[in-house]
């Protein structure tokens, strides 16, 4: 080895350009699979998937994540209905991927995919918002049995 071996090296090093890091978990670029959209263009919602999950974004904030997207889709479809019956126009537009799970979902119960997404949305419809805190405060406190009960008290007339 010659004396001049590591100055060579040095400056070959130093003349290579620069090579980024290889991350271990690098972020996975999202790619969309529904976009709610409104008149103006903009995205209000939409549902992608990065890597083996799928996410849920509304106003440009990821709100949650799941393994199936379809409740998430149906969520949409239902902010979708809403919009519309207030006088927005919005249009709802997904993947064909997508598509395809609704269709294998329905055909598992025996329906039209146009039906089975009905029906999911028509779950998101029926929901008023008091229900939906007093049934996650009767989760967060592990009494739903009594808060059930205490419901049916509620419906009863009283004397």
């Amino acid at each position: 080895m010659s004396k001049l071996s590591k100055a060579k090296r040095d400056k070959r090093k130093k003349q290579a350009p620069r090579r980024p890091f290889a991350r271990l978990n690098g972020q996975q670029p999202v790619q969309n699979h529904a976009v709610l959209m409104n008149e103006e263009g903009q995205v209000v919602a939409a549902i992608g998937m990065q890597g083996n999950e799928w996410l849920l974004a509304i106003g440009g904030q990821t709100m949650g994540n799941a393994d199936n997207p379809v409740p998430m889709l149906a969520m949409l479809k239902h902010l979708s209905n809403v919009q519309e019956k207030e006088g927005r126009k919005v249009t709802l537009e997904y993947s064909a991927q997508l598509q395809q799970m609704i269709d294998d979902l329905a055909a598992d119960e025996g329906k039209t995919a146009d039906d089975y997404l009905a029906t999911l949305v028509s779950e998101f419809e029926g929901v008023d918002s008091e229900e939906v805190l007093e049934v996650a405060e009767a989760v967060e406190s592990d009494d739903a049995p009594a808060a059930d009960a205490a419901a049916d008290a509620d419906d009863q007339p009283k004397a």
